[in-house]
This record gives structure tokens, C-alpha cells and sequence, in this order.
């Protein structure tokens, strides 16, 4: 059984998502959180092997900060969100459903993330128009960089020294 958390600031989605969620018995909702405070106490109380987090929430917390912390401990991530940013983060999520969606997508996606985690090749089209993967890119070996040149930290990065308060 797939253990999910929700973090999502509007109730009605949130308890829409959970009832879909729980529509199939493979699948758990274990907390619904509404920004950063809350998705770390349920973290902390259920252990979930997912995360739907949506990327704007309350209280000025982002879905980014949401998902560094998750990451961080060891907890994929799936944001849900209106809006797709206009680029990939694989280092912090799976991938993007975007809304509105249909059970049917709901159930989709989570099938794929759940195939992606647990490292199964996956025989379900990928061809979800809603839901957006990102790749991670292959590692080619060290990077060069160019004398005098620092290498630009990467997102994760950036976004652990935002959340931390730090930007140097």
C-alpha cells in the first residue's frame, strides 16, 4: 500500500484528491497538510512514500520549500498545481499534474509515480496530457568548468539557501 500525503491549502480539493486517492485500495492519504508547518508535522507523524503538493499554498509557503523538505527526507514528491512553471525540477519532483484533472488522471498519475519509485518499467502510455514527467539528465562525469569560473549551484541548491535564509 502506497502511503500518500496531501498538501494542498484549498479543503474542498484536498478532500476531493483523498476521496479519489482512496477510491483504490492500494492507495493510503496518511495526512492533508495546507502549507510548509503542516506538511512537516505530518511528515513526522505518518512517514508517507509520496507527496501531492501543490505549489502554491498558505500562509506564503510555496510548494518548492515544501518539497525540499520532503526530498530531504527521503519522500518523493508529485506537484498539482494550475500552472506549470516554465521549467523542469527534477531534483525536486517526479513530475507535474496539472489541474483540473479527472479521477481517471489522478489514478494515472499515481500509477506512474509509483512505477517510477520503485524503479518498474512502465508498460502505461506516458502520453497523459496533463501530466508532465521530469527526466533527470544523465550524468556525464565531471564537469569542467572554466578557470575563474565557480560552477552555478543547482536548484535544489538555490532553493535550501532560500528556504534557509541565506543567500551567499
Amino acid at each position: 500500500m502506497l502511503r500518500i500525503l496531501i498538501v494542498e491549502d484549498d479543503g474542498q480539493l484536498a478532500s476531493t484528491l483523498k476521496y479519489l486517492i482512496e477510491d483504490n485500495p492500494r492507495y493510503r492519504v496518511v495526512g492533508i497538510a495546507e502549507d510548509l508547518d503542516g506538511a512537516v508535522a505530518a511528515l513526522e507523524a505518518a512517514q508517507p512514500d509520496l507527496a501531492l503538493v501543490d505549489l502554491h499554498l498558505a500562509h506564503g509557503s510555496t510548494g518548492f520549500s515544501v518539497a525540499v523538505r520532503l526530498n530531504d527526507a527521503g519522500v518523493p514528491v508529485l506537484f498539482v498545481s494550475g500552472k506549470a512553471p516554465s521549467f523542469p525540477m527534477p531534483d525536486l519532483a517526479l513530475g507535474l499534474l496539472l489541474k483540473p484533472f479527472t479521477g481517471e488522471d489522478v489514478y494515472r498519475a499515481l500509477a506512474t509515480a509509483e512505477d517510477l519509485m520503485r524503479g518498474r518499467e512502465t508498460i502505461r502510455p506516458r502520453s497523459q496530457p496533463n501530466l508532465k514527467l521530469y527526466e533527470v539528465p544523465a550524468e556525464t562525469g565531471e564537469r569542467e568548468v572554466e578557470p575563474g569560473l565557480l560552477p552555478r549551484p543547482s536548484l535544489r541548491a538555490r532553493l535550501q539557501q532560500w528556504v534557509a535564509g541565506t543567500t551567499h
